[in-house]
């Protein structure tokens, strides 16, 4: 009998180092916050010494430069460096935001950033669903090669073609819309601006989506053709659905930039006449920082564009995680 119950008793279960260690009396005694992080290290260093680079270029171009940041409340000196200014506060902000040219810049900035980011996000996914109920793989290849190529134009290239092609005259495009000139028309300006955007962007813009396409399975498709299912209601009822977590979580992102229009090709596409619809903050900063050395002041431009930017990405985060569940955090 004695034999039979200790037969019967279940050996205890080997403690297995990765877990807390316990005692007899049931409690669990956690290793310390130092202990733990040895022990991640010793398990994942492998992965940590693969993302190293990543990590430090990161550390070095985007966390050492917010060190500046406080530039933004004091007056720069030259003599005492970036933290030897006086303390001023928000002095800097309020004087932008009494400026005569606030409201102009503001509604420039808007006005441009807001088309560029709603054609520039209806666009790539009409491109993607047309693209992908191309059937032939010779086609659709020829296809999506022709929509990429304009991305990887220079943004100068971009703007001299823009010169060319809209001069009044002898232009491709600008003998048909008049004698005066579309870059110097600050109504015209804006149209422009965002359709060049969407023509070179448009195919790189539609990868993303395509490749959501391709994940779709084949079989819906298949059984939306038996019950009838036309192309129209193909695209309606299985691609949209497909792609529209995908649509969300760029427009999310997008969001996060919303006030950034991009300085260079903006900058390029400034003359005299259309300067009063294309003075955006990006530009007015360039100005007031480098061009007048107002540091100071720039830097308390730039930064409260920043945290626009950033209240809107976390609004449209927020929105999208509450109605639809999608949401990047």
């Amino acid at each position: 009998m004695a034999t039979q119950s200790l037969s019967a008793t279940p050996a205890a279960p080997a403690q297995d180092s990765r877990q807390p260690y316990s005692v007899a009396s049931g409690t669990t005694i956690k290793p310390n916050i130092f202990k733990r992080i040895a022990q991640h290290f010793r398990r994942y260093w492998e992965l940590w010494l693969l993302s190293a680079p990543a990590l430090i270029f990161v550390a070095i171009f985007a966390y050492v430069p917010m060190w500046g940041i406080q530039l933004a409340f004091r007056k720069f000196d030259p003599d005492k460096g970036l933290t030897g200014g006086d303390w001023v506060g928000f002095y800097y902000f309020k004087q932008f935001f009494h400026s005569p040219l606030f409201g102009e810049i503001m509604t420039n900035t808007i006005r441009i950033s807001l088309w560029t980011l709603v054609m520039g996000f209806i666009f790539p996914i009409i491109l993607a669903l047309l693209i992908n109920q191309i059937h032939s793989t010779k086609v659709k290849g020829f296809v999506q090669t022709v929509t990429y190529m304009p991305h990887f134009i220079s943004v100068v290239v971009i703007v001299s073609m823009l010169n060319i092609f809209l001069t009044p005259g002898s232009g491709i495009i600008g003998r048909f819309l008049g004698p005066e000139s579309v870059m110097g028309n600050p109504k015209a300006i804006t149209s422009v601006y965002w359709i060049s955007e969407v023509w070179q962007h448009c195919g790189w813009n539609s990868i993303i989506y395509l490749a959501a396409l391709a994940g779709v399975d084949t079989s819906l498709y298949e059984a939306a053709k038996i019950d009838g299912a036309g192309r129209w209601q193909l695209i309606r009822t299985v691609d949209i659905p497909a792609i529209m977590p995908t649509a969300g979580i760029l427009l999310i992102l997008s969001m996060g930039s919303v006030l950034n229009v991009g300085f260079d090709k903006i900058f390029l596409m400034q003359n005299s006449l259309n300067l009063p619809a294309t003075e955006v903050i990006s530009t007015y900063t360039y100005k007031i920082g480098i061009l007048n050395s107002q540091f100071s002041y720039s830097t308390a431009i730039g930064l409260f564009n920043t945290v626009v930017n950033f209240v809107f990405l976390i609004t449209a985060n927020a929105i999208s995680k509450k109605i639809s569940e999608t949401s990047i955090f």
